[in-house]
């Protein structure tokens, strides 16, 4: 298929209503499932969904033929860099990442410097970014372990979620590996109607390992280093904490099968526990790590084939309630550091939808089934999860950002594509099938692979929608748990 560069003023006499954009010919993947049809935008946002045999309003057209029209993405976890870790990434380079893999909307951690533990700190990091991101977006703030009651009278239009480290990481120097400490955040979060997102790995585990073994000391050591037990007793901890307290929970980065089990189970119960998964952990294995070294150098590390295999069915069963990036760019020089050194992370925004695309289908899923799947965990599920109205959706009335995505370009990625700052990619020399090729964005095209990046950013910080069960709170259906 010949690259999208379409946009044309042709006129349409059946309605005299002009609107600013009509997207055309394509398969509209909506919550109800996949359709032929049109979609109308008017003032950025989503005016009509019409059907194929429905007259078209006048206006600009962009033809969407051959290719599927999802809603535009959500990343709901990504390291920006933005304040004080911009040599390696900034709020530009990875927020046009994230346009160029179809992602208009993101949650940036709070792993910056300094580390952002209250609502004065997410004030000044979004002064930073405005006029300078091409996607909207939210923040984490970061649990305070010293000082949990900022969760319980936490503004909702600051941050409605927040960040708990249980393990000590490169970039975060907060670190609630105490009980009493986590057992307090827990509280005043369920108070707050905040919701915990979680690095769930225990501290102590690998303290106590280290004491035991040493430090990891070549990339075939790292993965037993810091190994699944970490995790799957830091999870367990998490779901003793939310049947106490009726904290919301969302553990991050799940790597092994017995983390899937627990929460899944949890979440049978009726806790209000959820999880998500990474492309990088739906595409490498722990052989990856001891060829690769630092490429695919993460925290919590890449597990072996049969977690992969559990991670997903956990996304093909609807037991996963998001997808994300953990984009966590590193410089070259950072990552080619000793085995000890390297930090963990890798670059993920622009590669997340369609390394997962390639994954769904080398799964044998049907191209609306796949298309189905992505538009879920990319798009409701963390527009519900995380309280983001009008998006993640095609709706008369959502936010008007669209993708146009070709499901059968095959197409291979060098160091030449990546967006990130940082400059490289782990996925340098894949083979992708299926392409991102024009992303519009409050209904104007941003970005067309033919012809790259159109006007300035424009992306805002996003109000709140209320919580279920306020007043205008939107209806929300709960994540599907398979059995």
């Amino acid at each position: 298929m010949e690259p999208l560069n379409t946009l044309s003023a042709e006129a349409v006499t059946e309605s005299a209503t002009t609107a600013d954009l009509v997207v055309t010919g394509g398969l509209l993947v909506t919550p109800e499932g996949v359709r032929e049809g049109a979609v109308v935008i008017r003032d950025g946002l989503v005016d009509a969904v019409l059907d194929v045999d429905e007259p078209l309003p006048a206006g600009p057209r962009l033809d969407a033929t051959g290719r599927y029209v999802l809603p535009g993405l959500i990343d709901s976890h990504v390291h920006f860099r933005t304040p004080g870790l911009e040599y390696k990434e900034d709020w530009e380079h990875g927020s046009r990442a994230a346009i160029v893999g179809g992602v208009t909307t993101v949650l940036d951690m709070p792993n910056t410097r300094p580390f952002s533990l209250d609502p004065d700190d997410l004030l000044a990091k979004a002064e930073l970014i405005k006029g300078r991101s091409w996607v909207d977006y939210r923040f984490h703030i970061g649990a305070d372990p010293a000082n949990p009651s900022v969760l319980a009278d936490l503004d909702p239009e600051v941050a409605t979620s927040a960040k708990v480290f249980m393990a000590g990481h490169h970039t975060a120097p907060v670190v609630a590996s105490d009980p009493e400490q986590l057992r307090a955040i827990f509280e005043a979060a369920a108070e707050g109607g905040v919701r915990l997102v979680l690095h769930a790995e225990d501290q102590h585990v690998f303290d106590l390992l280290d004491t035991w073994q040493g430090e990891p000391g070549t990339y075939a050591e790292y993965e037993p280093h810091r190994p699944r037990t970490g995790a799957i007793v830091a999870v367990a901890r998490v779901i003793e904490l939310v049947r106490r307290y009726g904290t919301a929970a969302h553990v991050l980065h799940v790597s092994t099968a017995e983390e899937v089990d627990l929460l899944v189970a949890a979440a049978a119960e009726g806790l209000p526990v959820t999880f998500e998964v990474t492309g990088h952990h739906l595409s490498f294995t722990d052989a990856d790590t001891c060829r690769r070294g630092p490429r695919t150098r993460l925290s919590p590390a890449i597990r072996g084939l049969s977690d992969q295999q559990r991670l997903w069915h956990a996304v093909l069963g609807g037991q996963a309630a998001s997808l994300g990036s953990d984009h966590a760019p590193h410089t070259v020089e950072e990552k080619n550091r000793s085995a000890t050194e390297a930090p963990p992370g890798l670059p993920g925004v622009q590669e997340l939808a369609v390394g997962v695309w390639t994954g769904l289908r080398s799964q044998r899923l049907s191209p609306d089934e796949a298309a189905l799947t992505l538009a879920r965990l990319m798009g409701t599920g963390p527009a519900e999860l995380f309280r983001l109205p009008g998006k993640g959706r095609i709706a008369v009335g959502a936010d008007a950002d669209l993708v146009l995505f070709d499901p059968q370009a095959r197409w291979q990625m060098s160091g030449s594509d990546v967006r990130s700052k940082c400059g490289w990619s782990a996925y340098e020399g894949w083979t992708f099938t299926g392409r991102v090729e024009t992303t519009v964005k409050a209904g104007k095209v941003v970005w067309d692979l033919g012809t790259g990046f159109a006007g300035e950013p424009s992306g805002r910080w996003l109000s709140p929608a209320p919580l279920a069960g306020q007043a205008g709170a939107p209806a929300v259906a709960p994540v599907a748990v398979a059995r």
